[in-house]
């Protein structure tokens, strides 16, 4: 696990070439069909040599959650530990990895509708207002999200409408401890200096954009009709800001650059769960940025016979 553009995918086809392993991916962008250069998904001949799973599953308009990737997670390493392999989950959602280890409140699903009309609302009020809303019904948990974290404020909303309780109450009553029937080696792959990562995110988000990503959103606005800004898709990193660019709000130099911020932004985030997860769980980490990382990760590896 780890943050974006830390290395993650090449490291575990370096794994696998040691190790009789199948990937599962942990990555809530590479799900969707069709949106392979702004997720970086493993090209063709890289799904020939090592089997994938999770990669290609549901389509740009649709949705795919966190209880669904445990769910599909769990029969998957199943299967694969029962065909004599070691399931290999490598990504940078963390919310995943965390709903497969601990299991999941129960929260509501989305409601179309309902969000709706909240996105209505913030339009007339603006989205602080809607924090302030947030704060009156639930205010621990509006402490925790920004004014202008509009995504995270609508859930908020949404599921304290939904359930008429609050989530920090979901939370506090919910059964975070789960069977959970492997043992685990977690290796996280973490920046020892963040502005070494940060140049290796600008060059990777120009080379999305000089592969086409720009391209890629026209062809999936074309293919799927009912596609707009406010699916889970198009919030992804680099589709929101090429939708901005074809929508003539932004130019192609603060593309660029709304891009990079976008997704050094994500980065930050990654390692903050990364952080939190380690508080609970025992977590290996590596610089990211060493020269021999692979042999370093492998090394590690191959001394955990108790594994």
């Amino acid at each position: 696990m780890g943050p974006t553009a830390s290395g993650k995918s090449q490291i575990a086809l370096d794994i696998a070439a040691h190790f009789p392993v199948e990937i599962i991916s942990v990555d809530s962008a590479q799900v969707y069909r069709c949106m392979d250069i702004g997720t970086a998904k493993p090209n063709s001949i890289t799904l020939q040599q090592v089997t994938h799973h999770l990669i290609d599953v549901i389509d740009p308009d649709q949705s795919y959650s966190a209880a669904q990737f445990r769910l599909d997670a769990l029969s998957l390493m199943k299967a694969i530990t029962e065909r004599g392999k070691i399931p290999l989950l490598v990504g940078g959602t963390m919310l995943y990895f965390k709903a497969l280890l601990e299991g999941l409140s129960e929260f509501p699903s989305a409601d179309k509708n309902l969000r709706s009309a909240l996105e209505k609302e913030a339009l007339v009020l603006g989205w602080p207002a809607m924090h302030k809303k947030l704060s009156q019904l639930d205010p621990q948990t509006a402490e925790r999200i920004k004014q202008t974290d509009s995504q995270r404020i609508q859930r908020a909303l949404e599921i304290c409408m939904l359930t008429k309780k609050s989530v920090s109450e979901l939370i506090h009553n919910s059964q975070h401890t789960v069977d959970f029937p492997y043992q685990t080696i977690q290796i996280a792959l973490s920046p020892s200096d963040r502005s070494l990562l940060h140049q290796r995110i600008a060059t990777r988000f120009k080379t999305m954009l000089d592969a086409g990503l720009v391209d890629e959103v026209i062809s999936l606005r074309q293919r799927f009709p009912t596609l707009d800004m406010q699916c889970p898709s198009m919030r992804c990193v680099g589709y929101r800001q090429s939708w901005l660019y074809l929508q003539n709000q932004i130019n192609h130099q603060e593309l660029f650059e709304m891009g990079v911020a976008a997704t050094r932004q994500l980065a930050k985030r990654q390692l903050t769960w990364l952080r939190g997860l380690s508080k609970t769980h025992e977590i290996n980490e590596f610089d990211c940025l060493l020269d021999d990382l692979s042999t370093a990760v492998i090394d590690f590896i191959h001394a955990k016979p108790d594994k």
